[in-house]
């Protein structure tokens, strides 16, 4: 296990680092200029290569790229153009809203999904395997936008049930926003989970299980649940990395105060040192979540090994 560890984060530093280098070329190579929308239209040309200058963005590219990689391995992630603050001290301060929202979210999709997955499976081939199925693929063919924006007008400016935006109102204003997050990963887990029962379920210590006289909530949650729910295991690990980066969409859709909300204004900016921050904290995230599931895996089954 040690061994293999070690493997995987050798491989992760240079992931990390290539999500570093993408993200640097395609910020600096797509049209635009972050001194033009920061400065005034009645600013003079000399004040635009001052501030250009000033920011470091008159070297070349790999003079640029140096200097951020270097700063970045110190944990130094620079300041932003528009604010002017650390890029670590803006994310921290929005990091435990976005943190939030993605737990309480894969809670809804973890717990759902695995309940509509195995009544599907039990009951397979009938009006409850069909609507749930049908509901999956609706989850997964809804975009995130608008079904934030329909279960605004139906919940808040219809029904007057949650607010409409904003995280003032605690645990009422993360209800739309997580469930608007979770459908997507929902309508994966549901129907991973249904499949994977099915395999299981028709095994033959599965039956055997059942031909010794155990009773049906035994051999499904002893039995069946417990061989079936490793590569759940996996694609929840994944969900939540997407869920860090799609809560982006979602957080704008909700004016949530989070990371999201951070990296859209920093993209509307052209705020280079915010986006790339950004980017380094979700492709880290992807990185250490799969670390932990495919460790978590020896605990849930013992048969599998690094070794």
């Amino acid at each position: 296990m040690g061994a293999y560890i070690v493997r995987r984060i050798l491989v992760s530093i240079v992931t990390v680092f290539g999500v570093t280098v993408v993200v640097f070329l395609m910020l600096h190579l797509v049209p635009g200029d972050p001194v033009t929308v920061m400065l005034s239209e009645h600013e003079t040309q000399a004040d635009a290569a001052a501030l250009r200058h000033e920011l470091g963005l008159d070297l070349p590219l790999p003079v640029q790229y140096a200097r951020y990689l270097g700063r970045a391995v110190q944990g130094d992630l620079g300041r932003s153009f528009r604010l002017r603050r650390p890029v670590v001290e803006l994310m921290m301060a929005r990091f435990p809203q976005t943190i939030k929202l993605a737990v309480m979210s894969l809670g809804l999709a973890a717990i759902l999904g695995t309940v509509f997955g195995i009544l599907a499976a039990v009951f397979r081939e009938t009006v409850i395997d069909y609507a749930t199925m049908a509901g999956a693929l609706l989850g997964v063919s809804v975009p995130s936008f608008w079904l934030g924006l329909m279960l605004i007008l139906l919940f808040c400016l219809q029904l007057k049930w949650f607010p409409v935006a904003g995280s003032r109102e605690g645990i009422r204003s993360m209800i739309l926003p997580a469930a608007t997050l979770a459908t997507g990963s929902l309508a994966v887990v549901t129907r991973l989970t249904r499949s994977s029962m099915l395999e299981v379920l028709n095994s033959d210590y599965v039956r055997t299980a059942r031909a010794k006289g155990l009773s049906e909530r035994t051999v499904m949650v002893r039995h069946a649940l417990r061989s079936s729910i490793i590569p759940v295991i996996t694609v929840l690990g994944l969900q939540f990395g997407f869920m860090l980066s799609g809560a982006i969409i979602v957080e704008a859709v909700f004016v949530w105060p989070g990371v999201g909300r951070l990296a859209i204004d920093a993209i509307i900016a052209r705020d280079f040192p915010v986006v790339q921050g950004i980017s380094l904290f979700v492709a880290v995230g992807f990185v250490m979540i799969n670390l932990l599931v495919d460790i978590l895996y020896t605990y849930v089954d013992p048969r599998i090994s690094y070794d």
